[in-house]
C-alpha cells in the first residue's frame, strides 16, 4: 500500500499518524514545530487523504503499512506518534515490531474496545447521501450540511475530506463505504503479542473520555514504562485545542534520549 505522506525538518525520524476521517495535514502545525529538531513525517492511512484505497482496513494491516513505509524510506527505528485510530495503528505497530520503534507517543486512545460504531457511521451516512454531482462549490456543501451535523467543528474537520476531483466535480478522499462496513475494527481493542517494554507517553486531553481511570493499570501492564500527561483544556482534539502543551509534552519525553548527552 502507497501512503501519501509530507516530510519536514531533519534529525532523528518521527513518524505522526492521524484518526479516523483525519489526513496528514491535520498536524502540519505540530510537524513543523517538532521540525525544528526532528525528521518529521506526517502520513495518511489507508483509506484515508491521498493514501491507496483498500477492501482491508484493519489494525493489523495499517500496521504493515507503517513497515513499508519505513522500509521503503530506509528507516531502522523512528519514534512514533499517533492520534485516535492512529493511536492505536502505532500501539499496534509496536507489538508488532518492538525492533523499529524508539520511543512511543498516544494521543487520547486506550487499546481498549470503545463504543462510537453509530455515531461515526451516521456521519459516514450523512456524507454518503449528499449528492455531490448537484453540488458546484464547497461552500454550498458546507450549507448543506448544516441541517445534519450541528457541531461547526466537526463539519469543518469532515469538509477537509472534501476535493476538486476535476475542474467540475467533488469528491470524498475518504474510502466512505469500505470505512462505514469496518468500523467494528476500527473500535475493537488491540490484540497484543506481550508487552512493550520501551517508553510509552499517553496524553490526555483535559476534557476528554478516550481515555478512563480505569484503562490506566491495563495499559500499564501492556506497556510497563508508560507515562502519562493530560493536556489542559484538550477534547479529543487535544493537539489542535493546545498545541503549545502538547508540542512541548512531545519534546519533553523525546528530548532525553535524542538530546540530553548533548547538554
Amino acid at each position: 500500500m502507497e501512503l501519501h505522506y509530507k516530510e519536514f525538518g531533519s534529525g532523528p525520524a518521527l513518524i505522526i499518524l492521524h484518526g479516523l476521517f483525519g489526513m496528514s495535514d491535520n498536524f502540519a502545525s505540530i510537524a513543523g514545530e517538532l521540525s525544528r529538531n526532528y525528521r518529521v513525517f506526517t502520513v495518511d492511512q489507508r483509506n484515508h487523504g491521498r493514501s491507496g484505497h483498500s477492501e482491508v482496513f484493519n489494525y493489523e494491516a495499517m500496521s504493515d503499512d507503517l513497515l513499508n513505509f519505513m522500509d521503503q524510506r530506509g528507516l531502522e527505528r523512528a519514534h512514533l506518534l499517533g492520534h485516535s485510530m492512529g493511536g492505536k495503528t502505532v500501539m499496534q505497530f509496536a507489538f508488532d515490531y518492538p525492533e523499529k520503534v524508539d520511543r512511543l507517543i498516544v494521543a487520547d486512545i486506550s487499546p481498549a474496545r470503545r463504543s462510537g460504531n453509530d455515531q461515526h457511521k451516521n456521519l459516514i451516512d450523512i456524507m454518503l447521501g449528499v449528492k455531490l454531482e448537484n453540488y458546484d462549490s464547497r461552500v454550498k456543501v458546507a450549507y448543506a450540511l448544516e441541517d445534519q451535523v450541528s457541531s461547526f467543528r466537526v463539519r469543518q474537520f469532515l469538509l477537509k475530506n472534501l476535493y476538486w476531483k476535476d475542474r467540475s466535480s467533488l469528491g470524498w478522499r475518504l474510502n466512505l463505504e469500505v470505512i462505514r462496513d469496518n468500523l467494528h475494527e476500527v473500535f475493537r481493542e488491540i490484540y497484543p503479542s506481550g508487552n512493550f517494554g520501551k517508553p510509552a507517553l499517553f496524553l490526555r486531553g483535559e476534557l476528554s473520555d478516550y481515555i478512563q481511570e480505569q484503562d490506566l493499570e491495563p495499559i500499564k501492564k501492556l506497556f510497563p514504562k508508560a507515562e502519562f500527561e493530560t493536556i489542559a483544556g484538550g477534547t479529543h482534539w487535544l493537539h489542535a485545542d493546545n498545541p503549545d502543551d502538547f508540542v512541548a509534552a512531545v519534546r519533553k519525553f523525546l528530548f532525553f534520549v535524542d538530546f540530553a548527552s548533548e547538554v
